[in-house]
């Protein structure tokens, strides 16, 4: 495999191919696709979303299709994955089997650790170091947690519990739960801000709830009129996006300092099955999966315009970018 990576660059990975496209920000042009192929006794399917720490990109393979949502799912059975890739090669470092399905596998804030949700009735997050795969923690969280996220300034773990409608918040460092709080119906992601606020996207509620890192509590409900995908706040231009898969498209809302509250302002078409958004570090560009379209939307952030699209592979979902 001939992997041509050129930072600033996306990683993007597609569910359905369980491969990973990379795309060149310069030209915004893929230049390389990273196959997660796995051998026949050990397959990879269904790769979901993705992080990174230094040259390592970290996936989480819950191995199975999560592009219409998590209502009802029937995880019984369900093994998952967390699958190491190196960036700038491709190669599969670590290929991990789970005991049960998960989201998404993340790395710490340090990078010294893999955190990991486990979906299942008795949920739980398993915590490995990243060096040597040990399993150094299990903490037992709510029923069927989906995205397991961290504050914006690292102390703080965010497990969206969907079955129990709750948010389980643990000290990073002592691995302790620190509080439990109640959010809208199926919260599937608590998505950071670097504003110390963390934004849930609750699916079947079709609301986001904003809690503020400091107090642990949820100053704000934002009702959408949509299921949301993904809320992704941008720090530069203080606007809260968030991804509707079913319309295709995404809406974004700006701080009223006056009314003390998220304004909706307007939404913008992407492509059909919108899912995931990533702001480059200057803010002004954005870049949307589009799961059901098959490509990723590049949008300028100033006149919410897409600017162009780039085909990728099958129900691409989970992006991050490296700088």
């Amino acid at each position: 495999m001939s992997l041509n990576v050129d930072y600033p660059a996306a990683y993007i990975v597609n569910g359905e191919d369980a491969t990973v496209s990379v795309v060149k920000l310069s030209t915004n042009e893929v230049t390389g696709t990273i196959p997660l192929m796995g051998t026949t006794a050990d397959m990879i399917m269904w790769p979901h979303h993705i992080s990174s720490h230094q040259n390592h990109l970290a996936i989480g393979v819950p191995g199975m299709d999560l592009s219409a949502g998590h209502s009802g799912l029937n995880t019984a059975g369900m093994t998952g994955k967390i699958v190491v890739i190196d960036a700038m090669n491709g190669s599969i470092v670590k290929n991990i089997n789970l005991p049960l399905m998960n989201h998404n596998s993340i790395y710490s804030p340090n990078g010294n650790e893999i955190w990991v949700p486990q979906m299942d009735m008795n949920g739980k997050v398993l915590v490995y170091n990243a060096s040597t795969n040990a399993l150094i923690n299990t903490i037992n969280v709510g029923m069927m947690p989906a995205e397991l996220t961290f504050s914006s300034d690292g102390t703080k773990a965010y497990v969206a519990n969907g079955d129990d409608d709750s948010i389980t918040i643990i000290n990073t460092a002592t691995k302790a739960i620190i509080t439990t709080i109640t959010v809208g119906d199926n919260p599937v992601g608590a998505w950071t801000g670097s504003n110390n606020k963390m934004y849930v996207d609750n699916e079947d509620g079709q609301t986001i709830s904003v809690i503020d890192v400091a107090t642990n509590s949820v100053d704000e409900t934002i009702t959408l009129g949509f299921m949301p995908g993904i809320a992704s706040y941008n720090g530069v231009k203080n606007e809260l996006w968030v991804s509707d898969p079913m319309a295709g498209k995404v809406h974004y809302w700006t701080w009223d300092a006056g009314m003390n509250m998220w304004m909706h302002g307007s939404s913008f078409n992407t492509g059909t099955g919108a899912h995931a958004i990533a702001f480059t570090t200057d803010g002004n560009t954005a870049y949307v999966t589009n799961q059901n379209a098959n490509n990723v939307s590049v949008v300028n952030v100033t006149n919410h315009t897409v600017t162009k699209t780039i085909a990728v592979g099958k129900k691409p979902n989970g992006i991050v970018i490296k700088m």
